[in-house]
């Protein structure tokens, strides 16, 4: 059983690589599209919490856990801690809901893939994620039901990163991702006109935008571990990511395109006219993204059982992008509270597989700093999710499946509702590379 899931979860993730879009959300539209999840299935299935800080898994939302205490195992011996490896991908579905009817969309994506590798006092991450995702079709209609105009969009901003965490003590670690995003968005809007009968005018004119994204950040950690009584560990963790900035080199252009009346799809292109932007001084532009601070805090019983919760503030009112406005919308610092934790009947047990199974929960509450319409948008998940021990019960080793059920946005204003649902999957795996010889 446990090895068909494990085929599931690759050809998922696998199937997910070649995807032309990440998202189908129609708040994708604003900004630099929809900002993905920065954390692993472990961390998302528990609320998106990623207090608790491990040996063998690798933590992406603070450089500090590349540093873990030693392994009680053994085939670790106390020595050295594992090599890690993990991977995922997700599968969405939602219903976009509005004051006049409701839509479906569904879309699958790859999440991560990561290694974390130990250095003595050192630990050394590196890996690849999506940053942003954008992909929407959004249709202006009128009060008399007429198609004014369409917006479609697609692409994305991805991210490689590589960073270091030190353990100062048993007790305090520290550590530091650099990364660097690349990706590109691509915008059209075409502004639908029609001859005096109301049918369609044969011609029609389509603009069509460009962005390729590129620039470095980084993101600084802190960890905190120490046993307050004999069963009971205190964990506390820190990360700011200063503000930074994106170079942009953006193309528009202007194409008269012909539209099949029925469906309003683009059906033929006769002729293309590029825009001098560098008369705009719009050529090249930078984006600005915001400072974020998290601090979360947990106590659990190693092993066993934990709770925690965490707060993340960004300063979102900082976003700017020259290229693209939209004037019924704005942005407002952003916040988000999660509170989750997990627990395993015996980790150890030697009979009894699902002694052996992590099971967790959680919940998060998210103002996105999206304002549409002076209507903040908003979005609230509830999740749950297992970790399934794989291979040999000695390196710890797990195919995760986590479930998430929310909602994101409003229908005030004629807005949209997203009612989603995700399926998460991932595996993460664990190696010894590294062993002191006992005999010369």
């Amino acid at each position: 059983m446990i090895k068909r899931f494990i085929v599931i979860c690759i050809t998922i993730i696998c199937s997910s690589a070649f995807a032309q879009q990440g998202t189908g959300s129609p708040y994708s539209f604003y900004g630099i599209g929809s900002l993905k999840f920065k954390g692993t299935v472990e961390n998302r299935s528990m609320g998106g919490i990623s207090v608790y800080l491990d040996s063998i898994h690798v933590n992406l939302r603070n450089p500090a856990a590349y540093v873990g205490k030693n392994v009680e195992g053994p085939l670790f011996n106390g020595e050295s801690r594992p090599v890690k490896f993990t991977v995922a991908g997700t599968m969405s579905d939602a219903t976009l809901q509005s004051n006049t009817g409701e839509a479906r969309t569904n879309s699958t994506n790859f999440d991560y893939v990561a290694m974390s590798v130990p250095i003595g006092k050192f630990g050394f991450g590196f890996g690849l994620m999506p940053y942003t995702s954008v992909g929407y079709r959004l249709d202006d209609i009128n009060d008399d039901d007429i198609l004014v105009n369409r917006y479609t969009g697609e692409g994305g901003i991805n991210r490689v990163f590589a960073g270091l965490g030190y353990q100062i003590s048993d007790e305090l670690s520290i550590g530091v991702d650099f990364n660097y995003n690349f990706g590109n968005i691509q915008n059209t809007a075409i502004e639908v006109a029609y001859r005096p009968d109301g049918s369609v005018v044969q011609f029609q004119t389509r603009e069509f935008n460009r962005s390729d994204l590129g620039g470095l950040n980084f993101n600084i950690g802190l960890a905190y571990k120490t046993m307050i009584t004999e069963k009971l560990e205190l964990s506390a963790t820190a990360t700011y990511q200063p503000g930074s900035k994106l170079n942009s080199d953006n193309i528009r252009s202007f194409s008269t395109v012909t539209l099949d009346g029925s469906t309003f799809d683009v059906v033929g292109v006769s002729q293309t006219i590029d825009a001098v932007l560098e008369d705009q001084n719009l050529q090249q532009t930078d984006l600005t993204l915001p400072s974020k601070l998290s601090l979360g805090a947990g106590i659990g019983d190693p092993k066993s059982w934990f709770v925690g919760a965490e707060y993340t503030y960004q300063n979102t009112s900082d976003f700017s992008n020259p290229v693209f406005s939209n004037q019924g919308s704005s942005f407002e610092n952003s916040s988000q509270v999660s509170v989750g934790g997990f627990y395993i009947p015996n980790y150890n047990a030697f009979s009894g597989y699902f002694k052996r199974v992590v099971y967790r929960a959680g919940f998060h509450f998210e103002n996105t700093g999206l304002v549409i319409k002076d209507e903040s948008i908003n979005e609230f998940g509830i999740s749950f999710g297992l970790g399934l021990p794989v291979g040999d019960r000695s390196f710890f080793s797990n195919a995760n499946l986590g479930f998430e059920f929310g909602q994101r946005g409003t229908t005030n204003q004629n807005l949209i509702q997203e009612n989603f649902l995700n399926l998460n999957v991932s595996l993460s795996l664990n190696s010894r590379w590294f062993q002191q010889r006992k005999y010369d």
